[in-house]
């Protein structure tokens, strides 16, 4: 009987695959994982939109900047969001997510190019750099939506992730 017990291998570990391990603390809740990839995300973003809206301003103005700018970072950060905050990894529904995007990019486009035309208003020799720190400012309001829009209508199906 001894010797049974002798050869038998002991348990293995459990190994847990990425989907399935145990957050801890705060981490635990979904939406603060999506939040906290979602602020590395909107980062990387706004860095490009305002390089592009810097380099673009001097040549075509402040408003085309503006929207060269997000519509040129709007395709980067859906695939970012889709593949980094809401782990959706498979390219079914993938088109219609950037459709989707677009659309949530258009209301971030109201969002800061009305601020703009708000400072333009206001202050009708503004500098480039208060022409910045508008859309700066502007886009936190625009990203708190765009989160929103993303969480709750476009990726809904990985809200959970």
């Amino acid at each position: 009987m001894d010797s049974q017990l002798e050869q038998q291998a002991p348990p293995a570990a459990v190994v847990r695959s990425p989907a399935s391990r145990r957050h801890r603390g705060i981490l635990r809740y979904p939406l603060i994982r999506q939040l906290i990839r979602f602020t590395g995300v909107g980062i990387v973003c706004t860095i490009t939109s305002l390089a592009l809206y810097a380099f673009l301003r001097p040549w075509i103005g402040a408003q085309p900047a503006n929207a060269a700018a997000l519509i040129l970072t709007s395709l980067m950060n859906t695939a970012l969001n889709r593949r980094l905050t809401f782990k959706i990894t498979e390219r079914r529904r993938m088109k219609r997510d950037h459709l989707n995007g677009l659309i949530v990019i258009l209301v971030a486009l109201l969002i800061t190019g009305g601020s703009l035309g708000i400072l333009h208003w206001i202050r009708p020799d503004a500098t480039v750099t208060e022409e910045l720190w508008t859309t700066t400012l502007s886009g936190f309001v625009a990203t708190a939506v765009r989160f929103t829009m993303l969480r709750h209508w476009i990726f809904r199906r990985a809200r959970h992730r």
